[in-house]
């Protein structure tokens, strides 16, 4: 697997829906449906990417419980959160930096996280930093499809 690239985001309005789960009683699905449907009616979309984003508890990634709870949105970034369509939120993604990995084949598949936690974090400069993690589905996205693409963006700091 390639290395990531190393980016700084900067901040970002996201207007969108959000759900709380676990890995044990992943509701995705049922976010991503309840939020397509009504995505058109975001104004001010900044691009036609969307995001995918799980905010995680501080202590979430110390031991793994899939029982554990996070908050998982599905949203876009819009220029201007002025107006925000009914059953939806503004979302303020700060910036900072990533670890950007690229995610090819179906969205089933874990053996990208499974490196980027097993492999490259344990092994890097950085830990994780504890902001938003979130992928980011573009044109090339196409959910189960082997074929598809999406990036992984991972919150990072430099180890002390």
């Amino acid at each position: 697997m390639p290395e990531p690239r190393i980016e700084t985001l900067a901040k970002k309005k996201l207007v969108g829906k959000h759900l709380s789960m676990s890995f044990a009683d992943n509701k995705t699905a049922e976010l991503w449906r309840s939020f397509m449907p009504y995505r058109n009616k975001i104004q001010h979309s900044a691009s036609t990417d969307l995001f995918s984003l799980q905010v995680y508890p501080p202590v979430f990634f110390d031991a793994f419980n899939p029982e554990a709870l996070f908050e998982k949105w599905a949203a876009v970034e819009v220029s201007d959160a002025s107006f925000v369509p009914a059953g939806m939120e503004v979302m303020i993604l700060e910036g900072g930096l990533y670890a950007v990995f690229t995610h090819r084949g179906s969205s089933h598949d874990t053996s990208t996280f499974q490196y980027i936690f097993n492999t490259w974090l344990p092994h890097s400069a950085y830990v994780l930093d504890n902001r938003p993690h979130f992928e980011l589905l573009g044109a090339r996205y196409k959910n189960a499809d082997p074929e598809s693409e999406e990036e992984f963006w991972i919150p990072v700091q430099l180890k002390s």
